[in-house]
């Protein structure tokens, strides 16, 4: 009995969890410049650069000059679909 209640849990918790891991993971490998996304904190950037595990997100464009900010790979919480892929 409580071998398939262990299972039971295992199937509906573990493994959808796991499942949204490796999307995660996934869409943080396939990050880009260009990329619009979204931080886990609520921000709404450009990626404009890279280095390992932290990005250079583009937050804002004053004119003269871009409002830039460093953030750490794991913060983005979702990549925003393109225009491309909208049409």
């Amino acid at each position: 009995m409580m071998v398939v209640v262990m299972g039971i849990f295992y199937v509906l918790l573990i493994l959808p969890q796991q499942r949204r891991q490796k999307q995660h993971r996934a869409m943080l490998e396939a990050l880009k410049n260009g990329d619009k996304v979204v931080t886990s904190g609520g921000i709404y950037g450009t990626v404009s650069g890279m280095d390992g595990d932290t990005l250079i997100l583009k937050i804002a464009d004053t004119g003269s000059a871009a409002v830039k900010i460093r953030v750490a790979r794991s913060a983005i919480a979702q990549v925003e679909a393109s225009e491309d892929a909208k049409s």
